[in-house]
């Protein structure tokens, strides 16, 4: 792990079968708030019609295509040549972390292999990625709360269905309640922390918010605290005991 006053270098590995060249901008666009993409490489056979959209994207983002032909039907030699670069770029430790850009679930092993090392993974990806890869990683990212440059053209950027602010109740509540607190309080920030450690994947925009702390206010479920120059610290709301007076 890099120090705290150096930005970390980052190996961003891109599956471009696996990936829209549509999310380009703002994929680096979230990677730029984790570190530096020291390295961009993208994986695939860009003789194929459908990855026309990646070809007429890598000169924009200095992306290194891998250039993997389809010699045998049904065998990946796209995923087995990031495989290859991954642990090279990993046993050369001058990484801190490694951004693994696909849905595929093949490359589980690889993210557990690269945090047994001593890197963070990032993982970038669909919905549809299965739990075995996204918990796999330090922390995920869905690739679909991402505008694509023609809809953040056209309007508000587009988050996952299906969740709104009030299903991240239990999962924050059930992290507060994990975190030992004398008085119940907890800091902002640690809860963040928590949360990142727990669930890989979660993120507030998923729900709504582009903030955590604004989709804690919006839960309505817990007690805000601000205090000057020391951050926002929340608790579990308590619910008011019912009356058992009788008329």
């Amino acid at each position: 792990m890099a120090s705290r006053d150096k930005t970390d270098r980052l190996a961003v590995l891109i599956d471009a079968e696996n990936t829209s060249s549509k999310i380009a901008g703002s994929l680096f666009a979230e990677i730029a708030r984790l570190g530096e993409a020291s390295v961009r490489r993208i994986y695939g056979d860009f003789s194929a019609p459908g990855l026309k959209g990646w070809t007429e994207t890598l000169t924009r983002y200095a992306i290194l295509p891998q250039q993997q032909f389809a010699y045998t039907p049904g065998k990946n030699a796209s995923d087995i040549a990031l495989l290859i670069d991954a642990m090279d770029l990993l046993q050369s430790n001058r990484f801190d972390g490694f951004c693994l850009v696909s849905s595929d679930s093949d490359f589980t092993r690889l993210a557990s292999r690269i945090r047994e090392q001593g890197a963070d993974v990032y993982g970038f990806g669909e919905q549809k990625t299965p739990e075995s890869f996204r918990q796999a990683c330090s922390r995920f990212v869905y690739t679909e709360l991402h505008a694509t440059e023609s809809a953040a053209e056209a309007g508000p950027k587009p988050v996952l269905p299906g969740s709104p602010h009030s299903a991240a109740i239990p999962i924050i509540k059930r992290v507060l309640a994990d975190i030992d607190s004398d008085d119940g309080w907890v800091a902002l920030s640690v809860l963040g922390a928590q949360l990142s450690k727990l669930n890989s994947d979660f993120d507030s925009r998923a729900y709504g918010s582009s903030k955590l702390s604004d989709l804690v206010k919006k839960t309505g479920a817990f007690d805000v605290q601000t205090n000057d120059g020391k951050g926002m610290r929340i608790r579990t709301r308590k619910q008011p005991i019912a009356s058992t007076k009788k008329n």
